[in-house]
């Protein structure tokens, strides 16, 4: 990889941009990737755990006991939306900071995206090349009604100089596989990247059922919704859920003309390879307004 990649995914974001917090990042938390990993998911609690309280994967209480957790408190996605937003709050609570032992209701209740977002700042705070990825884990049990799909997910790569390669992690899914993987070292085609499943649905070699969202949508339109997502996030700029370009409206999408899915083909065919096509990619967001501006709240 060369140095100009190398020193774009040292740089921090609007969103992993940790602040005052970044010498504590460096300083005080572990260097070993796997020991950040699971120090940062005991102190997160998801929505959909927060829910289901003390049962399915966290029947065992790894995730800590969620009748300890205060009634009113709710997912916190819309409110804490950087780094140094979480990191603020995560030692508002309880000044110890990050804490194998943090009382569940001192945690701070976020999904997978804030994961991957809080895992890329604490990496490039100790000078480690970190992006954030976005798309879809079909290896989560998502229960009869829905049964085998693959669910919108955010994950990380980060560079190892030892082995000259990105890394795939899943820090947020770490403790909840349904498959026997390593979460800090997923095999190649674990993970459904979304330019692939992209041009693979445009192809009709995937089905587009095949991939669903946590909104309650399946088809197209999700994979669609973790392109764009994803190419921000290739762009240091990993926009929240609710963030989008004009293609993803959900009422105007089946009506999108056949130009408009071409234009998207060519992007996903960069994104397949976004180290050998970077330049491409940095010019598109340098100078195309359909695909950097956003829509939505």
């Amino acid at each position: 990889m060369n140095q100009k990649i190398k020193k774009h995914f040292l740089e921090f974001g609007t969103y992993t941009y940790p602040g005052l917090y970044q010498e504590k990042l460096k300083n005080d938390l572990p260097d070993d990737v796997r020991e950040i990993g699971l120090l940062v998911r005991k102190n997160f609690i998801h929505r959909t755990t927060l829910a289901a309280g003390n049962t399915d994967t966290n029947a065992d209480l790894k995730f800590g006991d969620m009748t300890k957790v205060p009634w009113w408190r709710q997912p916190e996605d819309d409110v804490l939306v950087t780094a140094a937003a979480m990191l603020a709050e995560l030692y508002r609570r309880d000044k110890s900071g990050f804490a194998m032992d943090r009382e569940p209701k001192d945690k701070l209740v976020l999904t997978c995206r804030f994961v991957a977002i809080m895992m890329a700042s604490i990496l490039k705070s100790k000078g480690i090349q970190a992006r954030v990825r976005s798309g879809n884990a079909p290896y989560f049990d998502m229960g009869e009604e829905l049964g085998d799909v693959s669910t919108d997910h955010w994950i990380n790569q980060y560079w190892s100089e030892q082995e000259n390669r990105w890394i795939t992690i899943d820090v947020d899914g770490s403790l909840s596989l349904d498959e026997n993987f390593d979460p800090y070292d997923m095999p190649n085609g674990k993970f459904d990247f979304p330019a692939n499943a992209w041009l693979g649905i445009r192809a009709g070699k995937i089905d587009p059922q095949h991939f669903h969202n946590a909104g309650g949508y399946r088809g197209k339109i999700v994979v669609v919704w973790s392109l764009f997502y994803d190419f921000h996030s290739l762009m240091n700029s990993e926009i929240i859920y609710l963030h989008g370009t004009k293609y993803g409206d959900p009422k105007k999408f089946d009506n999108l003309a056949e130009t408009d899915f071409e234009k998207i083909d060519s992007l996903a065919r960069l994104m397949q390879k976004p180290d050998e096509n970077f330049d491409e990619l940095v010019k598109i967001w340098e100078t195309d307004k359909d695909f950097r501006l956003l829509t939505g709240s």
